[in-house]
């Protein structure tokens, strides 16, 4: 199945670009320039630069022994918690802030979740030595503290959203007024593949280096490029888009995304928005999103802060609508558990999102020579304390 964006910015019936006014020139300006900027020989040579040296790219695909054998499969981990930063955030802001330079812009805002973006976001600024200012909801700051902390001591201002549920949406909701009220020389680095057009196809481009090592590392250890299957979590989605890019269009590669359920999809306390949405405009694009009859946004919930959004990026929505991805949801508890489990099997803690992934291998039932890529996303030392206040291990 063919999956790409349009020239109106839609895949299938999700995407386009639902701006104010006010921000229409600062959209405009990246659509018209990003794919001549991206394809521009210099550029490339400076991204793939800075991936190698800074970010340590290529990730390991590791091959998970213990965990192939629990689920009698071969189960391969994609390491981007071993990424600079601890997440495969870092992909895309390395992209988006050579793309500033390139539009001569002098000032970044960013909004984050559970603080990798954000981080990723001022590790970068720190760098070309530009100013940065991120948007976190009030209460992500308080259960994300070290990554809090580490955005500040990278020399970022962060500033806390306190409206709504003070979560990912809100931050966002300020990204987006901070933007409005600064069009001229200010570039929004969205951390996710949500947002107005180009947004959602850009942030996937930069994600993509993960597909793309996925296929020449599977070459060398299985002697082929395509897996049975390829596993990631989804809040708006980023992650997933970059593991799932190269393999679109291969029907036999099983595409599997994995919401955040919170509380369980039938208590209100949820954020699986495939199973709980309806189709409307968040944050710039049409969407899949958690809305009431009259259209307002429900308030999602998830023990883990990245996932923690009431709708998916509109490629997302697409594979969701068109059959492509299968989508799954796992509970607070069901994802713990999972983290745990891999701490245990395979010494890795990984980060709750990404736990999240892993926790859809207990719902599904593999062949001993499926080969199983699950997209390791994140490392959990950002979420020690959750962790902790869990206690369950």
């Amino acid at each position: 199945m063919k999956i790409a964006v349009d020239e109106r910015g839609y895949y299938g019936n999700f995407g386009g670009a639902y701006i104010p006014e006010m921000l229409y020139p600062n959209v405009e300006e990246l659509r018209q320039n990003y794919l001549s900027i991206l394809n521009d020989e210099g550029f490339r040579k400076d991204f793939d630069h800075l991936l190698k040296t800074y970010v340590g790219r290529p990730t390991p695909l590791y091959f998970a022994k213990r965990l192939s054998e629990r689920y009698q499969a071969k189960i391969y981990l994609k390491r981007e918690d071993l990424c600079h930063t601890g997440a495969h955030k870092v992909n895309n802001t390395i992209g988006q802030i050579l793309l500033a330079k390139r539009l001569n812009k002098k000032n970044i805002i960013a909004e984050t979740g559970a603080g990798q973006h954000g981080v990723a976001t001022a590790t970068v600024c720190a760098l070309m030595g530009m100013e940065c200012i991120v948007y976190m909801g009030e209460i992500d700051m308080e259960r994300q503290k070290p990554n809090v902390e580490r955005m500040r001591i990278l020399g970022t201002e962060v500033r806390p959203a306190t409206s709504g549920s003070k979560t990912l949406k809100d931050a966002t909701n300020e990204a987006m007024r901070h933007w409005i009220n600064n069009p001229v020389d200010t570039h929004y680095i969205i951390g996710s593949v949500v947002g107005p057009h180009p947004y959602p196809d850009m942030v996937a481009r930069f994600q993509s280096v993960i597909s793309e090592e996925i296929k020449w590392q599977l070459k060398e250890t299985e002697g082929l490029e395509s897996p049975d299957y390829v596993i990631a979590c989804v809040g708006g989605g980023s992650n997933a888009a970059g593991a799932f890019y190269h393999y679109y269009e291969n029907d036999d590669v099983k595409l599997i995304a994995v919401e955040a359920a919170g509380l369980g999809n039938e208590t209100g306390k949820s954020a699986a928005t495939t199973t709980l949405g309806k189709p409307g405009v968040l944050h710039g694009s049409r969407t899949l999103l958690m809305q009431t009859k009259d259209g307002q946004v429900v308030e999602p919930y998830s023990i883990s802060a990245g996932l923690d959004y009431p709708g998916i990026g509109p490629v997302q929505a697409h594979l969701f609508e068109s059959g492509r991805a299968k989508f799954y949801s796992a509970t607070d508890e069901e994802a713990m558990k999972a983290g745990i489990l891999l701490s245990r099997l395979e010494g890795i803690i990984p980060a709750i999102e990404t736990a999240h992934a892993l926790a859809a291998l207990e719902k599904m039932t593999f062949s001993k020579d499926d080969v199983v890529v699950l997209n390791l996303s994140g490392r959990g030392d950002k979420d020690l304390e959750t962790y902790i206040k869990w206690g369950r291990y």
